[in-house]
């Protein structure tokens, strides 16, 4: 299926190579990381995850700074490469704990013996870390906690000191404590990417919430976890459904327009006290996935101001507001503002006071 599977680091280095049928040229790695880093398109300065060069398709994701690459020259499912790819990533990061350059430059026997057993001349087998127990006999080479790269989407917002989600769950799902212990704990996580579009007056055009509830699990014996949900839950969207969104007229509930749930999870009990039953298995997966349109407080307001300063000059005040309590503090958030195509130069005056603030005024797709 695919013909080459490489990881890159920020500089293009070469950490992970493999090269499955030899039908694509020697140097592809270079040839790639060169056109990522200085791709020029329309709509952005970044590349798209997908995209053909001289008859060969480059299919990547990015995570923790690295790029994780499969090249071909069939004519294969981009969403089936994806998949794939991030399940690797999410092996990886099972075994190792910590995923970044310094784990992988570590451990890089142990992730050859992961893609031997992952990849079979160029078919995938298994991405289960449960099964690839059997097969994997190195040991992973910890890498000290302390030592991560920035917050990642699931830690943008900081409350006091402590990390959310916390950095327990950087651990090896087959390491054991120091003394030979072995770590009876389970991380359940709750990510919701928000995406809420302000019309320049300030009010609300769209709203969407896409969330995840991820799990980690270092239990011995594979024990049936049942994971309670909101009891006013409701799902929207299936005309079969009772708890269909139309009839649904309680004060306060929470209306999700759609949902899917692992493999692992029995719904026997979900329609009667929203009760979700599984088996975890061992390592980092998602027990469901979710989308809601339903109206919610964001977390942020933005207010626009725009005043014309003359033929070929406008003003435009920019003021952000956050939602939340004083005590609680949001890091890497980035606002962005379409201007028009016409714009030629920009300049910026920040709020006095405003520490770590940046501005940016790029010229390819004109956005401030």
């Amino acid at each position: 299926m695919i013909s080459q599977f490489f990881v890159l680091s920020q500089r293009g280095d070469n950490i992970i190579f493999r090269d499955y049928r030899g039908e694509v040229q020697k140097g592809s790695a270079e040839i790639f990381f060169r056109k990522v880093k200085f791709w020029k398109g329309d709509e952005g300065e970044e590349a798209p995850p997908v995209f053909n060069l001289d008859g060969v398709n480059y299919v990547h994701v990015k995570v923790s700074g690295l790029l994780f690459v499969a090249t071909m020259r069939a004519n294969v499912s981009p969403s089936l490469v994806l998949e794939l790819l991030q399940r690797i990533e999410r092996v990886i990061k099972d075994y190792l704990g910590i995923l970044n350059e310094d784990s992988l430059r570590k451990n890089f026997v142990l992730v050859y013996e992961l893609l031997e057993e992952v990849i079979d001349f160029c078919y995938p087998q298994t991405t289960s870390t449960e099964v690839l127990k059997s097969y994997i006999f190195n040991e992973p080479l910890v890498v000290d906690a302390g030592r991560l790269p920035t917050l990642g989407p699931a830690a943008v917002f900081m409350q006091g000191s402590k990390r959310m989600p916390g950095t327990a769950v950087t651990k090896s799902v087959v390491a054991n404590e120091p003394g030979g212990r072995k770590r009876e704990e389970i991380f359940v996580d709750v990510i919701e990417k928000i995406s809420v579009t302000f019309s320049s007056s300030g009010y609300i055009l769209t709203s969407k919430i896409d969330g995840t509830i991820q799990m980690k699990s270092y239990l011995t014996g594979n024990p049936e976890i049942h994971l309670a949900l909101n009891e006013d839950l409701r799902i929207g969207g299936s005309r079969n459904s009772v708890y269909d969104y139309s009839d649904s007229t309680g004060a306060g509930a929470v209306v999700l327009d759609d949902c899917n749930f692992h493999e692992s999870v029995h719904l026997s009990g979900f329609d009667m006290d929203r009760t979700l039953t599984l088996v975890p298995s061992d390592g980092e997966f998602s027990v469901m996935n979710y989308r809601t349109t339903q109206e919610f407080k964001p977390p942020f307001r933005i207010n626009a101001l725009i005043e014309e300063a003359g033929a070929l000059k406008a003003d435009v005040i920019l003021k952000v507001c956050a939602e939340f309590l004083p005590t609680i503090t949001a890091n890497t958030i980035t606002i962005q503002m379409p201007l028009p195509k016409c714009t030629t130069r920009v300049s910026f005056e920040l709020q006095p006071g405003a520490v770590g603030n940046k501005t940016d005024f790029r010229e390819a797709n004109k956005k401030l």
